[in-house]
């Protein structure tokens, strides 16, 4: 299989976690009014689906290791599709906040599975190209998700956003079936039994240089999603902006992180991508800095826009350059430091995400200062990358 198909068929199953994230943004508002509980009470369900999303992982990745990415990959979008219509049809906030927690499992099995799948097939720079261009294909998800989100509001209610992904996933269950997995390379399954498993992750958890990438990837998602689950709030309720212009404000972050993701691609013929990491994680820090001191100092609204799309933009470059390095150590084990990876970054990103909604989502100033401070300890984690792992990323 070549590897544009290959990128186009792990886009497309990827991009599933993006539109159950980012589809109903639009609808905070009226989910609220539904439900008669606080605007910033909604992304508790947000929250809830991305710890779930991350713990979840740790079981999937090692059986994905043992018994093969096909059927953990097909179960997950299984249980997605079937969780879907539950939320669709929750009545309160803790039934929809139970059917996501639920949600999120089906789509940790599938998260955890697309890494694992790359690291299978390639290894290196072609792997930091192809999730390079993984990135690009899914980048269309998240852009259009919230227009997507607010088409379906004009014509029903939020209810119908969560069918759509229910049906999205069981179109992708019939394509990876006809188009994926009969094309891949075989791969030997792991003989490890599940005794080991704790030995296994204690393996990836002992290497200091991949626990190092997998820090700079918890920091700079946590910043990300931080801004994910108060965007609403920030365009809608802050500055009163309507459906039609958070999607537009909203997919151009997307557009930025689509453009870096394309330059990144020939840049790695010259530089490593640690080095590239090390860059975009500084630039990233760079447009919070200046994110903190405008609103700080009650700039204008387009001043906010702009620095707050050039940080999130910056996660086109940085995503794919690091999981290429988090899991270039581990080519029998790519399930298992996928789940890690995936476990640490959405647990500890939701957990962050959770605590800003209870305790600063009704003021913008706490959300960017929480923002700029996980983009400082990425910084300081990339900065501190070993030398000689550059030169041996880049000799690969």
């Amino acid at each position: 299989m070549s590897h544009f198909h290959l990128a186009l068929l792990l886009g497309m199953t990827v991009a599933l976690g993006p539109l159950a994230l980012d589809a109903y943004l639009p609808a905070f508002p009226s989910i609220a009014d539904g439900f008669g509980i606080p605007h910033s009470d909604v992304g508790l369900t947000l929250s809830a689906y991305v710890a779930t999303l991350g713990l979840a992982q740790l079981v999937g990745g090692p059986l994905s290791d043992r018994y093969g990415r096909r059927p953990i990959l097909l179960g997950g979008l299984a249980i997605f599709a079937i969780t879907g219509v539950m939320v669709a049809q929750a009545g309160s906030l803790s039934d929809m906040v139970v059917w996501r927690i639920a949600q999120g499992i089906g789509g940790a099995f599938c998260a955890v599975s697309v890494p694992a799948i790359v690291r299978d097939q390639v290894g290196g720079q072609d792997a930091a190209r192809l999730f390079g261009m993984i990135g690009l294909i899914m980048f269309i998800a998240p852009a259009a998700a919230p227009s997507l989100g607010a088409l379906m509001l004009s014509f029903g209610d939020w209810h119908s956003i969560f069918l759509v992904l229910a049906g999205y996933a069981v179109f992708l269950v019939l394509a990876l079936q006809l188009a994926l997995f009969p094309k891949l390379q075989p791969r030997p399954r792991a003989t490890t039994p599940v005794k080991t498993l704790v030995t296994n992750y204690l393996l990836v958890l002992k290497h200091r240089t991949t626990m190092r990438f997998i820090g700079i990837q918890v920091l700079c998602f946590s910043t990300m999603m931080l801004f994910i689950t108060h965007s609403s709030f920030i365009y809608q309720e802050w500055f009163g902006l309507s459906n039609s212009q958070f999607s537009i404000l909203f997919a151009a972050n997307i557009v930025l992180m689509a453009t870096l993701n394309l330059i990144n691609r020939p840049l790695l013929r010259r530089f490593s991508s640690v080095v590239l990491l090390r860059v975009q994680v500084i630039m990233q820090f760079a447009a919070l800095v200046a994110l903190v001191a405008v609103v700080a100092m009650d700039g204008p609204m387009w001043l906010v826009v702009a620095c707050i799309i050039g940080a999130i933009g910056c996660q086109g470059g940085i995503v794919p350059n690091n999981m290429a390095n988090a899991l270039e150590f581990f080519p029998h084990l790519g399930g298992t430091a996928a789940a890690l990876l995936g476990a640490s970054q959405f647990t500890i990103a939701g957990g962050i995400s959770a605590l800003s909604s209870v305790f600063g989502g009704h003021a913008l100033l706490p959300i960017v200062v929480s923002m700029l401070a996980c983009s400082c300890g990425a910084v300081l984690l990339a900065l501190g990358a070993p030398r000689a792992v550059a030169r041996e990323l880049a000799a690969v």
